[in-house]
């Protein structure tokens, strides 16, 4: 799977993508994790399963939204506890949920 984090800089959730990426690892879950900043949104976000959004920005939801959805990208905003306490492993699973629903349709 691949999932898209997407903050204010991209520099944010770098650790975050680490902590998910030792999750993956953890739990036996393929998945490639990368994070830019929210105005190359729409510039890499083809390709994803999921998009995932900071807190900080999760006012871009909405824009996220219509342009993912109808790609089939699935997308949403972390939570700000697991952001601030950096829960790779609840971001990782929340991003499957997310791409389960999306298939489901």
């Amino acid at each position: 799977m691949i999932i898209r984090l997407f903050c204010a800089a991209g520099i944010s959730t770098s650790i975050l993508v680490k902590k998910m990426r030792d999750a993956a690892r953890d739990t036996g879950r393929e998945a490639e994790i990368m994070s830019y900043p929210v105005i190359e949104l729409e510039k890499m976000a083809d390709g994803a399963d999921v998009i995932l959004l900071g807190p900080q920005v999760g006012f871009h939801q909405k824009r996220a939204r219509e342009y993912c959805e109808p790609k089939g990208i699935a997308v949403g905003v972390i939570s700000s506890e697991d952001y601030g306490h950096g829960n790779g492993l609840n971001v990782l699973e929340y991003a499957f949920e997310l791409k389960e629903k999306m298939q489901q349709g």
